[in-house]
């Protein structure tokens, strides 16, 4: 399969649209090949969370690889840059570089750039004050996934672990809508209210048997103090600490805990060409003697099932 430039850039374009809708996910660029691998210079692919691939970066030698090693970076949150092949051949690996190497009958190589894609906040602002309003349109005017929501319509389905809350319903409710909102689990709650108020607020939460490991996470006073500000103006200081949290990572902390218990699917090596293949029904499982191996294609199944213990005693050494 080739890879024109107008699919490269169609992937960018799709890679924008995700990241607006707030999806998770890497995108895969090859900077480098060596022939006969099928991917060339360029070939860009979105890899998400799940395993899911859009795009063209190389045949089913390198794929498995680059989901294994996509999810991994969406986990840790970091860009990696990657050889897959014998590094021998390549020669100088750049420090830094992760070589994964690829046993195909290909022979070919690839060097790709891998990078997670950071998603746009997603901030729910709950009440229907001038303030409430104003830190709305503040946020998205920086690009924040941003909405405005009356208590009596928050719900869990708005909220997800990566959801920013702040509770902005200055005496209409706060209780009750303050209970909604760490019970949502989100990454961040916040309470627009004095000290005082939001120490009331909490206790009766406590009382009502709300868990103290969900109200620790409330910040309250929620906002930096800039001192004695007009009601609007506290819009700015909520934001202005929000965006500070979001640039020491920490607004992201717990999504990447979460991703990394859970996103990278376990792998298996395929015992016939040394391939790395996810460990599930895609990749033809047999079972030998107590033990399920996995691999890439029916030739490699139908040569182990020829000689199962050739390739398991080879494995093993």
């Amino acid at each position: 399969m080739t890879n024109r430039p107008a699919d490269a850039w169609r992937i960018v374009e799709r890679a924008g649209e995700l990241a607006r809708q707030g999806e998770k996910f890497a995108l895969a660029t090859v900077v480098w090949r060596q022939g006969p691998s099928s991917g060339n210079r360029g070939a860009r692919a979105i890899i998400t969370a799940d395993g899911e691939i859009e795009g063209w970066i190389g045949g089913a030698c390198a794929e498995p690889v680059v989901i294994r090693e996509a999810q991994r970076v969406i986990a840790e949150g970091e860009p990696q840059l990657i050889l897959l092949g014998d590094a021998e051949e390549f020669g100088h690996v750049p420090e830094g570089m992760v070589t994964v190497p690829m046993a195909c009958q290909s022979e070919g190589a690839l060097q790709l750039y891998i990078e997670p894609v950071l998603t746009t906040p997603q901030l729910v602002v709950v009440g229907r004050s001038p303030m409430a309003t104003t830190l709305v349109d503040l946020a998205s005017v920086l690009g924040w996934r941003a909405e405005l929501v009356a208590a009596s319509h928050l719900d869990s389905g708005r909220i997800d672990s990566s959801s920013i809350v702040i509770v902005a319903t200055q005496g209409h409710d706060d209780e009750e809508t303050l209970e909604k909102a760490v019970r949502a689990q989100p990454a961040f709650v916040g309470l627009v209210a004095s000290k005082k108020r939001g120490e009331a607020v909490l206790a009766y939460l406590a009382d009502r048997g709300v868990p103290a490991e969900l109200l620790d996470q409330v910040r309250v006073p929620v906002g930096l103090d800039l001192g004695h500000t007009s009601h609007n103006e506290i819009a700015v200081a909520v934001l202005a600490e929000l965006v500070a949290l979001k640039s020491s990572g920490a607004l992201h902390r717990d999504m990447h805990q979460d991703l990394a218990m859970s996103a990278v699917p376990d792998t298996a090596v395929d015992l016939v060409c040394g391939m790395t293949v996810p460990a599930d029904d895609r990749s033809r499982p047999l079972e030998y003697e107590g033990t399920t191996y996995y691999f890439c294609a029916p030739g490699c199944r139908v040569a182990f099932e020829r000689d199962p213990q050739r390739y398991v005693e080879e494995g093993v050494s």
